[in-house]
């Protein structure tokens, strides 16, 4: 199923995602998670894929996708990076996705290193057309980026950016990881302006561990907000205390949004069950009432 058609029948989209397991396991070990995450019946479930796009981490990830559609009944989404890859690399798990029915991918460049160069690929929106011609049946989903991507200059070539993915394909959006809300609304605000019609959906991450806190802060460049910053350096040294808040903090910000009318949320659910499964208990009968107005 196509999953941009969600939009078209709910006017809450819920989904989480996950990651593969460590290089060293198999994708047995992920199974628990899935079959907890499934009772959660979130409209969708994403799988994320190695920076480097290595071999092993790319057919985890379409192992993983068909798994979710096969043995749980729930729709999947493919991430699916290009820095470092050729055209071959690609059709060939293009070729592994269309055998396993995985229908939708989440197009990204990935991270461009020494170690891991551009080939055939420059941008995400060079991998979104190449998908398209590979095979127009595939759903392609772009990332945004509330806070402006690292790389560009300003909101401008972001939301350029955004037009340039539509085009090429991109027909909703997952949002970066953000925790001030005010953030999110500016940035829809910029959108709207662009004429950009594509259903964005707010990605939320849950702080829940103090190894957490500087990685993720600094790898996805969020603003920090005085009340979160304040929680931080209050529960840090207590990890149950920091679980709480955490969930408390991510369920508030998701309750602050379906409030304003957010058309999607995605859980950054960090393989934990527990989480995802306090969060979604906390906002599934909201979420549930506003898809049933005027029914």
């Amino acid at each position: 199923m196509n999953v941009e058609h969600l939009f078209d029948s709910k006017k809450v989209v819920y989904s989480l995602e996950v990651f593969p397991p460590k290089k060293s396991s198999s994708v047995d070990a992920i199974y628990n998670t899935l079959y907890g995450l499934r009772g959660l019946k979130p409209d969708f479930i994403s799988v994320t894929y190695g920076a480097a796009g290595s071999e092993t981490q790319r057919i985890k990830t379409g192992e993983i996708a068909a798994l979710i559609l096969s043995e749980y009944g729930v729709e999947p989404i493919s991430h699916l990076t290009c820095a470092g890859s050729t055209k071959e690399d690609i059709r060939a798990y293009l070729d592994m996705l269309k055998e396993k029915k995985v229908q939708n991918i989440l197009a990204l460049r990935g991270d461009i290193t020494p170690d891991n160069p551009v080939k055939d690929f420059a941008h995400a929106t060079d991998l979104m057309r190449f998908i398209k011609e590979y095979d127009d049946s595939f759903n392609i989903i772009g990332a945004c980026y509330p806070e402006g991507h690292p790389e560009s200059e300003d909101f401008a070539e972001d939301i350029e950016n955004m037009k340039r993915k539509v085009d090429a394909g991109c027909g909703h959006f997952i949002s970066q990881l953000f925790f001030d809300n005010n953030k999110f609304y500016e940035f829809c605000d910029r959108v709207k302006s662009a004429g950009i019609d594509a259903p964005v959906e707010a990605g939320i991450m849950p702080i829940t561990k103090a190894n957490q806190i500087e990685r993720m802060v600094t790898m996805s460049g969020s603003s920090v907000p005085s009340g979160f910053s304040k929680m931080l350096s209050r529960y840090c040294n207590d990890d149950n205390a920091l679980m709480d808040a955490g969930i408390f903090y991510a369920t508030q910000q998701i309750l602050e949004l379906l409030d304003h009318d957010v058309r999607g949320i995605h859980l950054y659910t960090m393989n934990s069950v527990e989480i995802a499964t306090r969060i979604t208990n906390s906002v599934e009968n909201i979420i549930h009432s506003i898809n049933n107005e005027d029914k």
